[in-house]
């Protein structure tokens, strides 16, 4: 109740544009907790519509933890965070309280992973790409108040109240990305809901973590307390190593584990889609990799 879901065209970089022009339209202001790569970009992104004051960041220790923040700009727009970061393997512990200030989250990359409460962000929009449907297609859940005050430049396409107004249909919106979403969905209420999936993603999670945990090798970056369930990203402390790990795994078909190129190491990521088999044919990879390379 009280919100608008919204299906649009683009990736999640597009809301980066389209939030200030929609929301920080009051004061021009807005509070941005910086706690990985997409969050910064999305707070250069809205200092092109205003004031941007990044009012945290974990850059400190290259975001292997998210800030801790309770305090705010009492004249802000609304605050923005960025919910899980898929280069650094974080994710938020708490929910920031901002009071009366709308809490804007990019969820991308862990929406429908577990239960949310959507009545503690006015805000929420996730490509859908990880957890969701094929790229090409973002959802936006807005709450019904904030529509309606778009700044008077915002491209139609990208003006809220537009696409509700429209049923998301002011042009052709993606059809397929939207199909298989509709599947995806059926699916998650089949297995039992976000609950149930919820259960399978933390159980695939612990597996590797509790590897990583007894590794005389491996290591896990993110800060035990803030790791995700998404994205799981550790090293052996070698690059000469990491990369003979990635080249191995590839070969035993184990695709995409190396990590983003700003970090190195490695990056296991197990969306929904991944099932715990996965998890466990890794792990076991890394085990007979560690016998032959562990140290002395």
């Amino acid at each position: 109740e009280n919100y608008k879901v919204l299906f649009l065209q683009g990736g999640a970089t597009t809301q980066f544009s389209a939030v200030p022009l929609n929301l920080m339209n009051k004061n021009k202001k807005a509070d941005y907790i910086v706690s990985g790569q997409f969050s910064k970009k999305a707070a250069q992104e809205a200092e092109r519509y205003g004031e941007v004051n990044v009012i945290a960041s974990s850059k400190d220790k290259n975001f292997t933890y998210v800030p801790y923040v309770d305090k705010f700009s009492p004249d802000a727009d609304y605050v923005h965070i960025c919910f899980n970061n898929t280069i650094f393997g974080t994710k938020y512990n708490y929910i920031p309280d901002t009071g009366n200030i709308p809490l804007v989250a990019d969820m991308s990359s862990c929406i429908l992973s577990e239960p949310f409460d959507v009545s503690r962000f006015a805000l929420i929009y996730a490509g859908a790409q990880k957890n969701m449907a094929p790229a090409g297609l973002t959802v936006v859940i807005v709450r019904e108040d904030l529509i309606g005050n778009a700044r008077p430049e915002t491209p139609v396409m990208l003006n809220y109240k537009i696409q509700a107004e429209n049923n998301s249909m002011y042009n052709t919106p993606p059809c397929y990305p939207i199909y298989i979403a509709g599947l995806v969905f059926e699916w998650l209420l089949m297995i039992g809901g976000l609950e149930a999936m919820n259960k399978i993603n933390e159980k695939k999670a612990a597996i590797l973590y509790n590897y990583l945990d007894n590794s005389k090798l491996f290591k896990a970056t993110a800060q035990k307390e803030f790791r995700s369930i998404m994205n799981v990203c550790f090293i052996t402390g070698d690059e000469e190593l990491d990369k003979k790990f990635c080249s191995e795994a590839k070969k035993a078909g184990l695709e995409n584990i190396k990590g983003h190129r700003s970090v190195g190491g490695m990056r296991a990521s197990i969306y929904n889609a991944m099932p715990t088999e996965g998890v466990e044919s890794l792990v076991s990879f890394m085990e007979k990799f560690e016998s032959e390379y562990k140290p002395v």
